[in-house]
């Protein structure tokens, strides 16, 4: 691998690093996740805004920016949204942590 493919590859993860640590840094996003999480990895779009006291356009804001970081993944059913805990988007922050504790 060329030293600029490898540095475009590293810019990409920590680009992808910064939006899953950015997504995660309000306190109602890390609950939407726990929320999916524990209730099977996958709810709806309405399921999820019930447990929440806040406006429905919040919650969609906050949905907006787990899915831009790829943290949640939406399949349409019919005029429903269906969210899914994306688990592998974990490991960006998963490998970020153990190389830095490497160290």
């Amino acid at each position: 691998m060329s030293q600029l493919s490898k540095s475009r590859g590293e810019a990409q993860r920590l680009a992808e690093l910064d939006d899953v640590v950015t997504a995660l840094a309000h306190p109602s996003r890390r609950q939407i996740l726990l929320v999916v999480r524990f209730r099977g990895g996958e709810m709806t779009a309405g399921e999820i805004a019930e447990r929440f006291s806040c406006a429905w356009p919040t919650v969609s804001r906050h949905l907006r920016v787990l899915e831009r970081a790829g943290l949640l993944l939406h399949e349409k059913q019919g005029r429903t949204r269906v969210y899914r805990l994306n688990r592998e988007k974990l490991d960006v922050l998963k490998d970020w942590l153990e190389w830095l504790d490497a160290g």
